[in-house]
């Protein structure tokens, strides 16, 4: 590579040669622990009557079905696809989506361009919220003491009861929906001891507080990460999970764009992480520190006094000193971006934000990159709230508990007492899809609909709003909750009539409502952005931090990226989809550094009891790089009970924290000790190798790249007669001519945060199957786009090559910095598969696409074998209608998932990306019915559509016009880049390398450079 002496890796194991990888490696499959399995030497035994049964068994297609339209519905064309806006709005996470419906029936999640909050971009969850509408394990009825009931009698039963009530309380989540408080409002003035609980299972409370105390706002403001030029993480994962992620990857993303090119843009914010485990966001970050969530407090007043100390303003805060790498630099960085820098905070201790807030005001953010003229609903919990309801719930003061849509038995720390108090109450009513945990002990379940079944709206922020409509009827015989406490209040259920007459009434000011449903959204933003006067006492928020004190190890859950909170654990999609730093899947783990596993005596493979106090659990042990030492991260959302057979998986870990840092999601004193070993974690990260092949990521730094618009490129020679030449000069094949049309592909590795919103679109698309945990353990698993992660160990040496050097390279480094690579077929012109195919299943378009014929391929697998990205997936099994695979295509209702543009695959073929060669194909009938050539954007394929950042730019590279050739015409002197370009395969997508925002490398790792180079050419 250009500018480093890096070594690239996958996984601990992959760097020290781990004996679980270095047996497979040289095999043409992975056929471990398949009875039977058949290996490339057995193939011409078995090809007389092999080929002809694997011939059958792929001719063996799924049966379809079809019913005759006698009376065709108006708006429905057969085969032509509706599309429908409506609002993703769950327990306080947003998103804006366009809903794709083919006959009726939902089959495809995009974001809706028209939002100025998530302006397109959709999230991992959002995307498989489709499944959740179809599974089949949502409770069918309303029922009574787990027993069926008419609709009539429960109201009946209810109405009677909440009568004879004095104390009721509403229990939710954090509600967007202006309509549904005013319902909720309603009920109230039927009902006057009515008091609604909001609280949230990742609680943003002390935010609340602090915003309080410290400008007078118990609000959240907007946070504007695209006005920042240095931006500061504290334990908060802003990118994944912490308060508006989709909106904050866009902000995050514009500053962190480059385009090389005369004119062309060459500055990019600065991102500095301080957290406990390797996180997402810290992933991305230019510099990243660990540290334990006890020194939270002790971290952020040190910061303060340091940028104190420069500026010459505000006092000294008392707190304890402490060590923290990049601190010095943070905070110089820092007061050279004053007003043009951003400080957040994912604690949940109201000391902490209350200097978060004092050093933004410091550094003159609050008004600036802080907007408190537009402040945001997503989290309204008061944990105080929910702490006073649990007391009061147990005292036996509650006389009747309505849980709105929510699970505190499973999702809040104080899950236990609220369990516990249930039993007091007169009449507990569970507004719920099924009978969860906290349903399952209550009385009645008023059976709700899921959100695509459902009228609705949402404010995520002041001035936006956004309408919920539903795209298909009620599959089971439900009832949405806010016409069931309409009902109860004595009023009209149509809540459709309801939302309608309060957004003309109260939104609308004259425009139509017919416009805003077609659109979706609303806005009337503000056209500035507004500030606040600090005020708040950072003596005592400091007093308070200097009470908190390390304790041995401690234990910090997380909101994981796919799994969120719990709420759709149920969905195989994304227990299936990858954790994008640690690649598990299906389970939760016991996070803990290298150095920690040394010295507790433990190894991969563990099984540990982690213990706070007289709670205890039992996980599997991941070795996590980037792990603050001496603390064990965990996940939440796992450990469900209740939530069905995909769901009911991992290890639910809220129930261990106890004590004043509760709330805070981490606890002190906490003992691991091993349990047993020998477990393999379904991992993806290191089921694909390159064999050794170098610069498949490139990277550089940005003052090497302000001086040279190459800076990283690796570009490779190949040695002739005639001396060196680009691989691109010697071909064996005769190449293919593209008159038409060339679909390709470019990838930011700027903007690619790792996500994966890309894979499950992709899945859903396309019709990828779920194969499940111990599938995806034998490397099995389906999904055409795979988001590579490569940790980087960067030791310094000698200069040039040594065997210290080398041997220092191969320490996994215990804070690596991590490139996300998404990895799909990259339709190579000079494809190595179609060379190999013997029945031509591959085989190559006139527009540059590496096409498969499913019916044709008879499952050898040499392309898999030949194809130098490993992107090929052999499908083993018939997925759908198997009990060994009983997830959405073992059910009639699951399979309403499946998109009717694209074939479900049977066993014994190969499968890949295939570019969404139906929305090419779509797209092209469209403009030609019209007379006309495709226009760029009009066509998209499911990963670049959904990607929140923008990262993947799709298009005709024979469009001189469309964006993805103006900017390989921008790149191609700059950071574009294909992988193995030294093997000519002339992939059609192409990459763009990896530039952080740091300081210039050292110079011995520039001489090692020139060594290396001389090195190969030689």
């Amino acid at each position: 590579m250009e500018n480093t002496n890096k070594r690239y890796w996958k996984g601990i194991e992959e760097l020290k040669n781990d004996i679980s990888v270095v047996k497979n490696a040289d095999k043409e499959f992975n056929l471990e622990g398949l009875e039977g399995g058949t290996y490339r030497r057995d193939f011409l035994k078995m090809l007389g009557f092999g080929v002809a049964a694997v011939s059958l068994a792929a001719c063996n297609a799924p049966v379809r079905h079809t019913i005759p339209y006698l009376n065709k519905p108006e708006d429905i064309e057969p085969g032509i696809p509706n599309y429908y806006a409506s609002t993703y709005a769950v327990a306080g996470n947003y998103c804006s989506v366009l809903v794709k419906t083919r006959e009726g029936r939902p089959v495809k999640i995009e974001g809706n361009k028209l939002s100025g909050v998530t302006k397109g971009g959709v999230s991992a969850q959002v995307h498989a919220s489709l499944l959740s509408l179809y599974d089949n394990e949502r409770s069918k009825e309303p029922t009574k003491g787990g027993k069926k009931i008419t609709w009539a009698d429960l109201d009946k039963e209810v109405s009677a009861a909440l009568a004879a009530s004095s104390n009721i309380r509403i229990v939710s989540n954090s509600i967007l929906s202006p309509s549904t408080k005013s319902v909720i409002a309603d009920f109230s003035s039927k009902y006057p001891s009515a008091k609604h609980i909001v609280y949230d299972s990742n609680s943003a409370s002390a935010i609340l507080e602090a915003n309080a105390s410290s400008f007078g706002k118990a609000a959240i403001p907007s946070y504007l990460f695209n006005k920042a030029n240095v931006i500061v993480g504290l334990n908060c994962d802003f990118l994944g999970t912490w308060i508006s992620p989709i909106e904050y990857a866009t902000q995050w993303a514009e500053t962190r764009k480059l385009r090389s090119g005369k004119n062309g843009k060459n500055t990019m914010s600065r991102h500095y992480q301080f957290e406990t485990g390797m996180s997402m966001t810290g992933a991305n970050a230019d510099y990243r520190s660990m540290i334990k969530p006890s020194q939270e407090g002790v971290l952020i007043a040190s910061l303060y006094n340091k940028v104190a100390s420069i500026l010459g303003q505000g006092s000294q805060l008392s707190s304890a000193k402490g060590d923290f790498e990049y601190l010095d630099k943070c905070a110089k960085d820092l007061v050279a971006a004053k007003g043009a820098s951003l400080v957040v905070s994912g604690s949940n201790d109201t000391a902490v934000q209350t200097l978060v807030n004092g050093l933004n005001s410091l550094l003159g953010n609050i008004g600036s990159t802080i907007d408190f003229g537009t402040t945001v609903n997503y989290r309204q919990g008061s944990d105080t709230a929910l702490s006073q309801f649990s007391s009061d719930l147990k005292s036996g003061a509650v006389d009747a508990v309505i849980f709105l849509d929510c699970n505190p038995v499973y999702d809040s720390i104080l899950g236990a007492e609220i369990a516990e108090g249930i039993k007091r109450a007169k009449i507990t009513i569970a507004i719920a899809d099924r009978a969860n945990e906290t349903a399952a002990l209550c009385t009645y379940l008023a059976l709700n609909t899921h959100y695509l079944e459902s009228w609705g709206d949402a404010q995520p922020k002041s001035g936006y709003y956004s309408l919920t409509q539903p795209v298909i009827s009620n599959i089971f015989n439900s009832r949405q909750g806010e016409s069931s406490l309409l009902t109860w209040a004595g009023k009209s259920a149509d809540f459709q009539a309801y939302v309608k007459n309060y957004w003309t009434a109260n939104i609308l000011n004259g425009k139509t409502w017919v416009q805003a449903l077609h659109d979706g959204v609303y806005e009337s933003p503000n056209a500035s952005v507004s500030g606040a006067a600090f005020s708040g006492n950072l003596s005592e928020a400091a007093a308070s931090i200097a009470q908190i004190k390390s304790t041995g190890i401690e234990l910090s859950v997380f909101e994981n990226v796919t799994i969120g909170t719990g709420i759709q654990a149920n969905n195989p999609w994304l227990q299936e989809t990858p954790d994008p730093v640690s690649k598990v899947t299906w389970e939760n783990t016991a996070a803990i550094s290298q150095k920690t596993a040394a010295d507790l005596g433990l190894e991969a493979g563990d099984w540990v009891n982690v213990k706070v106090g007289n709670g205890v659990v039992e996980l599997p042990l991941l070795i996590q790089p980037g792990q603050a030492n001496d603390t064990v991260s965990i996940a939440m959302g796992y450990g469900r009970t209740a939530s069905g057979k995909a769901g009911n998986v991992g290890v639910a870990v809220l129930p261990l924290l106890k004590g004043a840092s509760a709330k805070n999601l981490w606890s002190g004193n906490v003992s691991i000790e091993k349990t047993k070993s020998g477990y393999t974690l379904a991992q993806t990260q290191t089921h694909e190798t390159y064999m050794g092949r170098e610069a498949v990521v490139q990277e550089s730094v940005l003052s090497e790249y302000v001086k040279n618009q190459k800076a990283g490129r690796f570009e490779p020679k190949i040695a002739t007669s005639d001396g060196l030449k680009k691989p691109y000069s010697i071909s064996l094949w005769n190449g293919h001519d593209k008159k038409n049309h060339s679909w390709g592909m470019v990838i930011d590795l700027n903007t690619c945060t790792g996500c994966a919103a890309c894979v499950v679109s992709c899945q859903a698309e396309n019709n990828v199957p779920v194969v499940g945990k111990a599938e995806v353990a034998r490397s099995r698993e389906m999904h055409w786009i795979r988001i590579d992660r490569y940790y980087s160990s960067d030791a310094p040496h000698e200069e040039g090559y040594s065997v210290e050097g080398f041997k220092a390279m191969e320490i996994a480094s215990a804070n690596p910095e991590v490139v996300f690579q998404p990895l799909m077929c990259q339709h190579c012109s000079n494809a190595p598969c179609e060379t190999v195919c013997p029945v031509l299943a591959t085989t190559h378009s006139s527009e540059g696409l590496n096409q498969m014929t499913y019916n044709r391929c008879v499952g050898t697998r040499y392309c898999a074998n030949n194809c130098p990205y490993k992107v090929r997936r052999f499908n083993w099994f018939k997925y759908f209608g198997n009990d060994n695979f009983d997830y959405q295509f073992n059910n009639e209702l699951g399979r309403m998932v499946i998109n009717p543009d694209v074939t479900v695959r049977s066993r014994g073929v190969i499968e890949k990306c295939s570019m969404c060669v139906q929305r090419i194909q779509a797209g092209k009938l469209t403009a030609k019915q019209e007379k006309r050539r495709p226009v760029d954007g009009e066509i998209e394929t499911a990963c670049s559509q959904s990607c929140p950042t923008g990262a993947i730019t799709f298009g005709d590279m024979l469009d001189p016009e469309s964006r993805v050739s103006k900017l390989l015409v921008a790149e191609e002197e700059g950071r574009a880049f294909q992988l193995l370009e030294e093997i000519n395969v002339i992939p059609q997508i192409n990459y763009l390398v990896k530039i952080r925002n740091k300081d210039e490398v050292k110079k011995t790792e520039a001489v090692a450079h020139t060594e290396h180079k001389e090195h190969a050419e030689h």
